[in-house]
Order: C-alpha cells, then structure tokens, then sequence
C-alpha cells in the first residue's frame, strides 16, 4: 500500500484538516466589505457578485452528496488528493480573474471541494485514531466550521481598507497549495467504502437541483421582490427538491444518505433541529447587524467590533474539546443557544449598536455558535455506529448549509423592505431570530423529554469499534408513541 511521508501522523493530517477547510469558510464570510470592490475591478453588478455567492454556497451543499457517493466506489484518499487539486485551481481561477466569468468559476469550484474536503477527511481524523486524539479532534472540528467564520469580517475589513481583494485571493490559493501538499505527505490508500452499493444518481440529481434552484432563486432577492417569479419558483421548487431527496432517501432500500436512522432516533434529531436554528438565527445576529454600521465606521473598525467572535469560538471550542467525553456534551448546544439568544437580545437593544454593546452581543453570539453547529453534528453521529459517520456529517452538513447560506438573503430582503428604513427592519429580524434562537432550544428539549432520551456519557471506546453507538438513542417521540400489542411485554412473553 503507498503511502506518504507523514501517512498515520495525527498532527500532520489535523493540518491537512485545517489548511482544507478554512480558507473558503473565512473568505465567504470576508467578502461583504470587497464585493463593491470586486464588482468595480470585473464590473460585476450587486446582482450578479449576489449570484457569484450563492452559487459557491449551493456547490458546498451539493459537494457534501457528491463525496459520499464517490466515497462508496472509489479510492477514497486518491479523491482526496483529487479534490485538493481542484481546490487549488479554483482558488487560483478566482484570484486571477479577469471577468465574471472566471471568477464565478472559480468560486464555485472553491465551495464544492471544500465541502468534499470536509466529508472525506474529518471523518477518519475523528475515528481513525486513538481515543485521546478525540478532544483535539473536536477543537479542530469547532475551530473549522466556525473559528473561520467569525474570522472573516475582520479580515476582509483589512483587505478592504487597502482598496484591493486579490491580496486575500492569493493567500486563500496559497493555503490551498499547502493542504495539497500535506494531503500528499499524509496520503494513505484506502481502498472504496463500498463499491458494490448502486449509484444513486436520482439522490444526486435531487441534490443539484435543489440546492442550485434555491439558491439561486434567493440570490435574485438583490435585484427583484420576493413574490416575483424569479424568485419565489426556483426558491421554492429548490427547497421541495430538498424534502424530496430526504423523504426518498428515508424510504429507500440502501439510501446513499443516512437519513432514516437519523430522523428514527430522537437525540440526532435534536441535535440537528439545534444546529439548523442556530444556523438560522446567527444570521440575523451577525450579518444584519454588521450591515447596518456601513458608513458609520470604516471596514476594518466594524471587523474589530466582531472580532469578539472568534475568542467565543475559541472558548466554545475548548470547552468542547473538554465535554466531548462526557455527559455534559448533551447540554452544549441548549447553551450555546441560550448564549445565541443572549447575543441577539444584546444587539436588539439599540439598532445600530453601540460599540460597546456591539463587542458585547459579538461575543456572546460567538459563543453561541461555537457550542451547537459542531456539538450538534457530533451528537448525531455519537447516536449511530461510526461507520456511518461521513454520511451523517453530509446530510447534516447539507441541511445547515441550506439553513445558514440560503437564509442570509432572505433575512437581508427582509431588513431592507420590511420598514422604512434598515435600522428598523434589522431590528424586526432580530426579533425573529431571537424567536428561532428559543424556539430551536425548546423544541430540543421537547424532543429529549417526549422520547425518553436522558443525556448520558458516551462509551468512545465502542464507537471508535464500530460496534455499537456511544450511547443509547430512544425512538423519536418514543413516550408518546401509541403501543402496539407485539410491544407489550405480556404479548413478548406470550410469543417467547
């Protein structure tokens, strides 16, 4: 079996981890103060950079599929190392490009792999290893999906104070040269997952659909009204594509996407009901606030205001790393949105937010955050066995993308049409997210009480096995259920 310089070695493929999914994640949140930028260098309309984002963020839906299912027939490493490639040529088309065009492009390349990226390499970095690499595992997973986000306002306020995006573009293509190179170093053949599974090209071709035609039909919110056809047919058409490829696969013999289980067990389903309104939520919380002090302070002193984001990922991210092990992980992510909620409550106080309370609610939303995207996809996955972890992060990675990237644009329409003025539409929707922020946390906890789920500590060693789950997940909805005979215990013993 080949194998590279550095095969087996966690830190080097922790590296590979970071250097691969940090890039796209800080730059998509980085571009709202260089888009005018580069909409005046590519003459780019709002409309069309609009276009640019949405499709990026429906190719990182989408990639989440693809993965599993290339996953299943192919060398899984050797795809890697392919979509590190691909990685590298977007990021390097979108950083010298010369129209819209390229710059779409590559854009779009840069989403798709980086979510390709995420389903093929977390998931042997959290199994493949031992039991005591699990907390730096779960700090790295926590720094990933969100360090990198709240990262990005200040660093494209950098960027955008000097008048020039490509600077960043270049650093983004250098770093992906760097993971190319560690997926190299650290290269071990596997051979496919399963490649006698069939290939399920109508889950793909639901996936595509779905996730281009309703991002695309919430990217036209920039230039059209919500009722018009533009965008209420393939927003909608694409988000019933979406309940259509869940619905099949939960019904299907042998389903590409772990979706029946999921949705049978309750803790998974909280923790993904969790994940998906926070997701939600944080939009309202981050962007809309932000968008409301342009003008009154430059690029860069509105990144420093939400810098207080990522020390709350930080500190959610050890405090992760800490809990991962024990019964505590079951009450992260109720915190985290009680801290989420804490942060909108703090912005809605006074719209546009004073500095100090700006610093203040980015802090506390940080916080929020960081405790329930990537607890909650830890806490489905710990409820199966962990041979099925790829394919639980890319349904639940799939759905908060759709939850977190496609909202945004409806939320900002809404900010700006749904009053006079932006500062009171922005407050308007932090009332609802604050109403998403509670509601996602009482309906966990409803879900928890109505199936008999109790938080418990999870058994690592039996997980990583592959065995068994690492703990006992009830049936969804299990106390309230109506019993049939076969389940009563006097008819089990009759039969026995």
């Amino acid at each position: 079996m080949r194998q590279g310089p550095l095969a087996g070695r966690y830190v080097a493929t922790a590296v590979m981890v970071m250097l691969a999914l940090i890039p796209y994640l800080a730059l998509s949140a980085a571009l709202e103060p260089l888009t005018p930028i580069i909409g005046a260098q590519l003459h780019m309309s709002a409309q069309t950079l609009s276009l640019s984002s949405g499709l990026g963020n429906a190719a990182y839906a989408l990639g989440t599929v693809l993965a599993v299912q290339f996953a299943q027939h192919l060398p899984q490493r050797r795809m890697l190392l392919g979509y590190a490639v691909l990685l590298v040529i977007g990021s390097v088309l979108a950083a010298s490009a010369q129209d819209a065009g390229m710059y779409i492009a590559g854009h779009i390349i840069q989403g798709l792999c980086t979510s390709m990226l995420l389903i093929a390499a977390v998931p042997p970095l959290a199994i493949g290893y031992p039991k005591d690499k699990l907390r730096t595992t779960a700090v790295i997973m926590n720094m990933c999906i969100f360090g990198a986000v709240a990262l990005g306002p200040f660093i494209g306020g950098v960027q955008a104070q000097s008048h020039a995006w490509r600077p960043l573009f270049w650093i983004v293509a250098g770093i992906a040269v760097l993971a190319l190179l560690f997926a190299l170093l650290t290269f071990e053949d596997a051979p496919p997952a399963n490649p006698d599974s069939p290939t399920d090209l109508p889950a793909i071709a639901l996936a595509a659909i779905g996730c281009v035609a309703a991002f695309f039909g919430a990217s036209e919110l920039t230039s059209h009204n919500f009722v018009s056809a533009i965008v209420l047919l393939p927003l909608f058409g694409g988000l019933a594509a979406i309940v259509v490829l869940v619905v099949y696969q939960y019904r299907a013999k042998t389903p590409l996407l772990t979706v029946r289980p999921l949705l049978k067990s309750s803790i998974p389903v909280a923790g993904i009901v969790v994940a998906l309104f926070a997701a939600a939520a944080a939009v309202s919380a981050t962007g809309l606030t932000a968008a409301v002090l342009v003008g009154r302070y430059s690029p860069v002193h509105i990144g420093l205001l939400y810098l207080p984001e990522l020390g709350g990922a930080i500190i959610t991210a050890l405090a992760f790393g800490f809990v991962i092990t024990r019964k505590a992980m079951h009450y992260l992510p109720l915190v985290g949105m009680l801290f989420l909620a804490a942060g909108i409550a703090v912005f809605r106080i006074e719209v546009p937010s004073s500095q100090a309370m700006t610093l203040l609610g980015s802090g506390l939303a940080g916080i929020g955050l960081g405790a329930t995207v990537a607890p909650a996809l830890f806490v489905a996955g710990f409820s199966l066995q962990s041979f099925a972890l790829q394919r639980i992060f890319a349904i639940v990675e799939l759905l908060r993308a759709v939850a977190a990237f496609m909202i945004a644009p409806i939320f900002a329409y809404f900010a700006a049409t749904a009053s006079n003025n932006l500062e009171n539409g922005t407050a308007i929707a932090l009332w609802i997210g604050l109403g998403l922020c509670l509601g996602g946390a009482a309906l966990g906890v409803i879900i928890y009480a109505v199936s008999g789920a109790r938080p418990q500590v999870p058994d690592i060693d039996r997980f990583l096995d592959g065995v068994e789950p690492a703990w006992y997940s009830p049936p969804l909805l299990e106390r309230i259920r109506p019993k049939r005979p076969a389940d009563t215990p006097a008819l089990e013993g009759a039969d026995a």
